[in-house]
Order: structure tokens, then sequence, then C-alpha cells
């Protein structure tokens, strides 16, 4: 019988169990995938812990790459042995899953189903941050600064930044993370343990700041954030891994420069089937052109989801990594 790690109130890892379950056939619209392999990403923790309120019992996850074992009736695009990948999709973390295509999109040859599953939501949020939702901002040359560099998207923007033209600055919390962050395309990198991260930036910058700061961090890093902007600069704050955070007074923004804010999620930016296929095609094309290069940093069984969690929230994790049925 298929396993699938299920959580039935929410809380820390341990929530998390290894069970059984009964997977049926699909329906009208349809395919059961197998899954090969299933992503990680911070979302997860904000499901399992409930800081993102889902329906329960539910098995947490959010993207993974698999073979589709059968179709159901009325599906066209999708037959059965094709390779697939998806993300956006509550219940990733299980082995089998019946679901419908609308989120499904084809794994093209030259990538691996390892990649796809480490990818889809970190890579997808990836083009959209630098491609869509900050380019009005950017021009090629200029510097942004990208917060939690050596992790999952913070990997893959160095390096499409600088496909893109644009030269990065990334925060990270040791000298291994800063060497890896160096070989992923950022051009500096500040210890945010050891130095002011502002104020860095502002030396970096010959004082005037940058367009753009990318923050998938939150709390800790908003007040640097803002004081690390130009004026008329945007702070695009698309996570918060240290925390959500607190209320702010409008008012700020003008007092650090008339900024812009956004708080952008992947949902709204794939929020239809044209935009979700040129998001993924995008992807795709620029792991198979080898400008952005994929390394599975980590690897656990399902089983050992639990773990992986707590790896992920004590940052022993850095880049890519994904879940093994």
């Amino acid at each position: 019988m298929p396993k699938s790690i299920l959580m039935h109130e929410n809380g820390g890892p341990e929530k998390m169990q290894l069970e059984d379950v009964e997977v049926g056939s699909p329906g009208a619209g349809q395919v059961k995938i197998r899954h090969t392999a299933i992503g990680l990403n911070f979302i997860d923790v904000y499901t399992r812990s409930g800081l993102y309120q889902t329906p329960l019992p539910n098995a947490v996850g959010r993207e993974a790459a698999g073979v589709i074992v059968e179709v159901g009736p009325k599906t066209r695009g999708f037959k059965k042995g094709d390779r697939v990948a998806y993300c956006g999709v509550l219940g990733a973390y299980c082995q089998e899953r019946v679901m419908g295509v609308e989120q499904l999109v084809h794994v093209p040859k030259g990538v691996s189903d390892e990649q796809a599953a480490a990818i889809m939501l970190k890579g997808m949020t990836t083009e959209y941050l630098v491609d869509r939702c900050a380019k009005p901002w950017l021009k090629k040359g200029d510097i942004v600064l990208f917060h939690a560099a050596a992790g999952g998207v913070g990997l893959l923007f160095g390096q499409w930044a600088k496909a893109r033209g644009y030269r990065a600055i990334g925060t990270v919390s040791s000298a291994e993370k800063a060497a890896l962050a160096k070989k992923n395309g950022y051009k500096w990198v500040i210890d945010y343990s050891k130095e002011d991260v502002a104020a860095k930036v502002k030396e970096i910058t010959k004082g005037k700041g940058v367009p753009v700061v990318f923050d998938g961090v939150g709390k800790d890093t908003w007040a640097a954030s803002l004081d690390s902007l130009q004026p008329r600069g945007l702070m695009c704050s698309f996570g918060n891994a240290s925390g959500a955070v607190p209320p702010q007074p409008p008012v700020l923004l003008t007092a650090k420069g008339s900024l812009y804010l956004t708080r952008p999620s992947l949902g709204n930016y794939t929020a239809n089937r044209p935009e979700l296929e040129a998001s993924a095609k995008s992807l795709f094309k620029m792991v198979k052109s080898g400008k952005v290069k994929i390394a599975i940093d980590q690897r656990y069984p399902l089983g050992e989801a639990a773990q992986a969690h707590r790896d992920l929230e004590a940052r022993k994790t850095t880049g890519q990594t994904v879940l093994v049925p």
C-alpha cells in the first residue's frame, strides 16, 4: 500500500508521521502520479506549524516530480508514462497521488526528476522575482541585495541575476555559506553575523543603496532591508523564514525614501495556465542552458521528513533538498 507523511494536528516536526494510505483511480481531468522525488521548502514548515492554515489531515509538501501511471477519462495533454512536475498543490509528501492536471507541467529531456522536484517552487519563484516582479526597477549592471544567499531560492537567484546582467549582494551566516554563494553568482557576500548589512551595502554602492532588496527572511532582516534601499527603491518581501514582520506604519516607507513595498506570491504570478507554462518553460530553459546549475545537496527518505524539517529550521541545509519516496 502506498505511504504518505500525514499530519493530523499542527505543531513540531514530530507531528508528521508515515502512514499507509488508499489512493483511488483518477477521475475526469485527473491523473495518478507515482512520485520519484519531492521538494523540501520552508513553506512546508509554515504549513506544518500552522502559520499557514490548511485543512487537516494533510500530507504537507507543495512540489514533486514523478511519472503518470494512470490517466482519467477526458484528460487532455497528458498520457501514461509522461514525466511531470508540479508545485503549489498541497499534499506532496507521499509516494502516489491523484490530482488534476491544471498545475502539472511536462519535464523535458535534460532535466532530471530530482532537479524538477527541487526547483519547481524555488525556480519559478526566482523567475518571477527577477524577470517580472522587479524588472521595472532594474537595468543591466544594477546591484541588488538578496538575503539568505546560500538557501534554496538564494543559490538559484545568484545564478539567474548574473545571467540577466545584474550584480548581486548576498547575505549569509557563515564563511562556508559565503563561499557557496560566491560559486553561485554573487559578486559580494555579507556575513550578517559579523557585519552591519545596511552599512556594508552602502559601502559597496558608494552610498547610493540598491534599487531592489529581495527578502525572504522577514522579521530578522526587515530593518536592514529598508536601510539598504535607495530612494524610491523596491522592498520585495516574499517570505518570512525568521518569523512574520510586525505591523509597520506606511509612513515608515516615506521616512526611508518614499519606498515601494510588495509582498508577492508564486500563486499570483502563475495564476493561469499560460503564466504557469511560460514560467516553467523559462526555468527549464535556464537549467538546460547551463546558466543555472542545480545541485541536490541533501536527500532524505520520505520517512525522515521530520528530520529534514529540523535541519531546515536549524539552517543546516544549503541549496536544494529532496525527499525520496
